[in-house]
């Protein structure tokens, strides 16, 4: 039997498939504030951060194999002002021996305690144990009795590793849970990076596949540096300076690649996917994470671009020059600048620039590797010249 649909009705299919996509919960998005000293810049940060970014997961609290306990330093006022949802996370490090599930949980809902007594209200707790596959039946067990000593209103979150999927018990140990954050960022291997969006991708759809309450993705929004050990073997520095000689290999996740795959998941969601959380709030001195406006554009899904210039700032006859950033995207310090100058009767490059000047001509080589953050601005030098042609400058990344 042969059926012969108008035009009109293909045309409102079309249009209630349009309607469905766009009714679809966009991807949340939230952040790690995850320094154990709060400082100033903390303020700035969170104001920045609150438009675009749901929710705070904020460490609170550290258990380390020999040091013992260590609360993270919150300013709770600041979190009490910035007034977003707020979770708090307890780092239970993967070398512990065993968790002494009494006393693990007591220093939990002390932590709960000691907040709300500052006025915050936690809307959740979060787990951050990368515990082996052999050990995730004793983790579960762990879990089912936090879950049972914590408010019942109050969720209970973990953190999960991808290794974890070749594990017959991970279907109980997410039972144990409200919802899991699944970590696909780390240095496994070196010459594969920081993060690997295809291999995320695949772990994303498989961790889908498995549960069946929320989960979301953790993404990195940092860099780390490699040194080498005694034997040559790669140890990971991040936002704390290790004493260590050796040539430091810098490995920064690329915001180009994230976005592709943020833009990617929100097109096609693996099944059960709540969100994303990035790792983590910038500060304005942290060397090692994205500046906040590129993380608030990747966030966004905005188109990237670095926009580099020069500024002149005159003084007394004396010019200052220095180089900005007004794009969205962090740049790299350019390899090469050039600005024509005549008549100089001095100039000189700053920290991390060589100066070569020839009579109509001021060449600025990069000595080492740098990054200028979105927005930003760095001096590279000097110049005390009859005439600088300032439309006659030129950057080369």
């Amino acid at each position: 039997m042969r059926f012969f649909i108008g035009w009109s009705a293909v045309v409102a299919v079309l249009l209630l498939c349009a309607c469905e996509r766009q009714d679809a919960a966009p991807l949340d998005q939230q952040l790690y504030v995850w320094q154990r000293q709060w400082t100033p810049a903390h303020e700035l940060a969170l104001k920045g951060s609150h438009g675009d970014f749901s929710t705070l997961r904020v460490l609170a609290l550290q258990a380390f194999p020999n040091a013992g306990w260590s609360r993270a330093r919150v300013d709770f006022a600041l979190l009490k002002q910035d007034a977003r949802p707020l979770i708090a996370v307890i780092r239970l490090d993967g070398q512990l021996q065993a968790l002494d599930q009494q006393a693990v949980t007591a220093q939990i809902l002390q932590v709960l305690a000691d907040w709300q007594g500052q006025g915050l209200t936690p809307s959740g707790v979060e787990i951050d144990h990368d515990a082996g596959n052999a050990r995730l039946p004793d983790y579960t067990r762990f879990l089912v009795h936090l879950r049972g000593a914590l408010p019942a209103n109050l969720p209970l979150s973990i953190t999960a590793l991808p290794a974890w999927l070749d594990s017959p018990q991970l279907p109980a140990l997410l039972a144990a849970v409200d919802s899991s954050v699944l970590q696909v960022h780390a240095v496994s291997d070196p010459r594969r990076g920081l993060f690997d969006p295809e291999q995320a991708r695949r772990w994303a759809n498989a961790w889908g596949r498995v549960t069946d309450r929320p989960f979301y993705l953790a993404l990195p929004a940092y860099g780390v540096a490699l040194l080498p050990d005694a034997s040559g073997a790669p140890v990971v520095e991040s936002e704390v300076t290790l004493e260590r000689s050796g040539e430091r290999r810098e490995l920064l996740a690329d915001p180009q690649q994230l976005s592709r795959l943020a833009i990617e998941l929100r097109e096609d969601r693996p099944a059960h996917l709540a969100g994303l959380i990035w790792f983590r709030l910038p500060l304005a001195n942290d060397r090692r994470a994205w500046s906040l406006s590129t993380l608030r554009a990747v966030a966004r899904g905005d188109a990237l671009s670095s926009q580099l210039g020069l500024t002149f700032t005159e003084h007394n006859g004396l010019q200052d020059i220095a180089l900005r950033n007004v794009g969205n995207l962090d740049s790299a310090w350019p390899a090469r600048i050039t600005v024509n100058a005549r008549g100089c009767e001095g100039a000189d490059a700053l920290a991390g620039y060589a100066l070569q000047q020839t009579a109509d001509l001021l060449t600025f080589t990069r000595l080492r590797d740098g990054r200028l953050p979105a927005g930003g601005q760095r001096a590279i030098g000097w110049a005390r010249c009859a005439n600088i042609d300032q439309g006659g400058s030129h950057v080369d990344p």
